[in-house]
């Protein structure tokens, strides 16, 4: 890729101190680069750091060392007004909770218009009232859901309204935040494939943060695995499900259900425990697997995982 990247997070951690004693460290030393047009898929269990990363990206949280730098601007530390701007017009995020992130007094109108608002980027209310009908268009809404309210609308249609109101700033990179994990399946898919046609259609790159595989897989060209907050292997789609290294990846890879059945049935599930691996993710260092692929390891364990 000769393109410069669109995204450089280098170094970034992300620690919450609960009291005196006692620090989490949710994000610990990661490193990934996003470029134009691309969906980076970040995937992971639940507790391994995804949405602490698109938080801290976004800048909802301030990242406790590292840098990010979005468009070439730093935007790790305080910002002047201008970075501060593109940053809240160009980034922008879909929410887990369709619910949750949609305020249930305000009409659909209101909350897909809310950043043309807070950014002045209307000048008059038919302008307002086309443009987030055109984009509800966009999403498969229609244009009488306009005045209604977030609770007559079902999960998957909640979602696209949030899907919308990210889309109307015209970013150039959205952090879609375990977009799908509350809906229903046959939504979930019907979400995915929204977000696939928008990308192709606008050229605008997405950070997909998911723990379901399958979606990741179908949906992202390159992937960042993270554990305990570190990225333990990265590489493209094909080079992380055609040959895993990192135990964590493989054990990920084992669980995720086959649609075909005679490989259902010989498939084993592997098991990992990183207390009892006698792996430490701060030894190791990300080291090349051929292509783009990086697996976290010392010299020691990759020479095992890949001998």
């Amino acid at each position: 890729m000769e393109k410069e990247p669109l995204l450089k997070v280098a170094g970034l951690k992300q620690y919450f101190r609960i009291n005196r004693h006692f620090t989490v460290k949710a994000v610990d030393d990661v490193s990934f680069e996003v470029y134009p047009g691309e969906i980076y898929g970040l995937v992971g269990e639940s507790g391994s750091g995804k949405s602490t990363i698109g938080r801290t990206v976004i800048r909802l949280y301030k990242p406790t060392e590292g840098r990010i730098e979005f468009e070439g601007m730093d935007i790790s530390g305080p910002m002047d007004a201008k970075t501060e701007e593109a940053l809240h017009t160009k980034m922008q995020m879909i929410f887990q909770d369709p619910v949750a992130s949609l305020n249930p007094r305000k009409k659909v109108l209101d909350i897909v218009a809310q950043g043309l608002d807070i950014h002045g980027l209307v000048t008059s209310r038919s302008e307002r009232e086309d443009r987030v009908a055109d984009m509800l268009r966009k999403v498969g809404l229609a244009q009488e859901h306009i005045t209604r309210y977030p609770h007559q609308f079902s999960g998957g249609q909640r979602q696209r309204i949030g899907i919308a109101r990210a889309l109307i700033m015209d970013p150039d990179l959205i952090i879609a935040d375990e977009a799908i994990s509350a809906l229903d399946v046959s939504v979930q898919a019907q979400v995915v494939n929204l977000m696939k046609r928008i990308q192709q259609e606008t050229g605008m790159a997405f950070i997909f943060i998911a723990h379901d595989l399958s979606m990741v897989k179908y949906l992202c060209s390159r992937i960042g695995v993270l554990h305990y907050g570190h990225i333990v292997e990265t590489g493209t789609s094909e080079e992380i499900f055609g040959n895993p290294v990192h135990p964590y990846t493989r054990s990920l890879l084992s669980a995720n259900p086959s649609p075909n059945p005679k490989v259902a049935r010989t498939r084993k599930i592997l098991h990992y425990d990183y207390a009892t691996s006698g792996i430490d993710y701060n030894e190791g260092a990300l080291r090349d697997a051929g292509g783009t692929h990086r697996v976290l390891a010392t010299e020691e364990e990759f020479y095992q995982w890949t001998h």
